[in-house]
């Protein structure tokens, strides 16, 4: 017989992870209906009034901070990592550690965690808003879908701009390590690129790229999901406009340690 001491935190822990399923099952129904609203809403929410907007607010105006961002992280790399190439005689060969770091891994998560941070917790206060004011049940009054009007063109919007930013941020941190390393501590600058062209491949590129599509779906269905689901009042769509950064920065931490592995075997079959 079960002591009775242990009878309370076993109904805990089972109505936890009740709630967990239940919920995982909501948004994996949530991300079903936005995939098929995009699929088949095409006319919905490719107005360019409702696209165009989004592409505005997540694309170009996030440009400057993701850039700003990514050419400080080269300068750091570059002055952290100057010091033990160094100390080996090996300075030209930082431009290739540096850059492939920036392509491979640091430019998209960055950019993807700046815009989880920027854009996604937006996203969830201006749909956490609408649903604590009635909004989205009056659309759907109105015969008017919340998730092929609102959701669609957000979604679309984070998984187009968001690979044009890591570009952005790639390019910005290139830059800032280049500004360090041969215009600040006066490494040679032919060896400096010729080393880069030695480490860095197209496939290591697009290895970005990749990447960066699946965190910018993930941070807008993540966030959306937050919006549509937010508990009523200002403290509801705080608590949710919170949950979705942490959400949306697991899921890309998460999704990066998956396809690291995965891109990596591609790319090791490609290159056999």
């Amino acid at each position: 017989m079960t002591p009775p001491a242990l009878v309370t935190p076993i109904v805990h822990l089972g109505s936890a992870v009740v709630a967990a399923v239940s919920r995982f099952g909501a948004f994996a129904r949530f991300v079903g209906a936005a995939v098929w609203a995009i699929v088949i809403g095409v006319r919905s929410w490719a107005r360019w009034s409702r696209l165009g907007a989004q592409l505005y607010a997540i694309g170009t105006r996030s440009a400057p901070v993701v850039g700003l961002t990514g050419a400080f992280i080269g300068a750091i790399l570059a002055i952290e990592l100057y010091d033990q190439f160094a100390a080996l005689g090996q300075e030209a060969r930082l431009g290739g550690v540096v850059n492939i770091s920036i392509v491979k891994q640091i430019g998209p998560v960055l950019a993807a965690v700046m815009l989880a941070g920027r854009v996604g917790c937006s996203l969830t206060a201006e749909l956490g808003s609408m649903r604590v004011t009635d909004q989205l049940d009056a659309m759907r009054v109105m015969a008017a879908d919340p998730v092929r009007v609102l959701v669609a063109p957000r979604v679309v919007a984070c998984v187009v701009m968001i690979p044009i930013l890591t570009v952005a941020s790639n390019l910005c941190g290139v830059l800032g390590g280049w500004l360090i390393t041969v215009r600040f501590f006066g490494v040679n600058e032919v060896g400096y690129w010729d080393f880069t062209e030695f480490f860095i491949d197209w496939f290591d590129i697009v290895n970005g790229l990749v990447k960066s599509v699946f965190f910018g779906a993930a941070i807008a269905l993540v966030s959306c999901f937050k919006g549509f689901t937010c508990a009523p009042g200002a403290q509801g769509v705080g608590r949710a406009t919170t949950e979705a950064f942490v959400s949306s920065f697991v899921s890309i931490v998460m999704i990066n340690l998956v396809l690291a592995k995965t891109l990596n075997d591609i790319a090791d079959m490609i290159r056999a």
